[in-house]
């Protein structure tokens, strides 16, 4: 695995399809706290307890006007089945060509490694995430976007 970017550096600009098949960019959320958020492969234990702890978080994150962006070296079919078997209400991020996840230094061999990265609202990484507790990793991470100012 490749080096994690770093606190204070520019979070890298990326364009995939989302679980719908929609074209996402995270410049189209500037002006917005965003949670990128890497994870090895859909519908595994690990990731599926992480996905349903923002899952059932969600409404917190909305209320506070914070994006959340999960993202895989998935298929947009298979982030699609992920979404729809748990009802996840965020948008997973398809990354099948390994770009993104070379881009932000998280790919491990062949799938991308527990990663997340709190961007704020001007594309700056204000905390990475290196290691993650899946079971705690959604509440741990509105705690630090409150404790850095990002939130209300």
């Amino acid at each position: 695995m490749a080096d994690v970017l770093k606190v204070g550096e520019r979070a890298p600009d990326f364009e995939s399809v989302d679980h719908e098949g929609k074209r996402v960019s995270l410049k189209d959320f500037r002006g917005k706290p965003v949670v990128v958020y890497f994870y090895p492969k859909d519908d595994t234990p690990g990731c599926t307890t992480e996905a349903c702890g923002f899952r059932d978080r969600m409404g917190d994150y909305e209320k506070r006007g914070v994006k959340v962006l999960g993202i895989s070296v998935d298929s947009q079919k298979s982030h699609k089945k992920f979404q729809e078997k748990y009802g996840l209400n965020f948008t997973l991020v398809a990354d099948d060509k390994k770009e993104i996840s070379s881009k932000y230094g998280v790919l491990g061999g062949n799938t991308a490694s527990r990663v997340t990265y709190l961007i704020d609202k001007d594309g700056i990484i204000r905390h990475v995430y290196p290691r993650v507790s899946p079971k705690e990793h959604p509440e741990e991470v509105m705690k630090k976007l409150e404790e850095l100012g990002l939130v209300r």
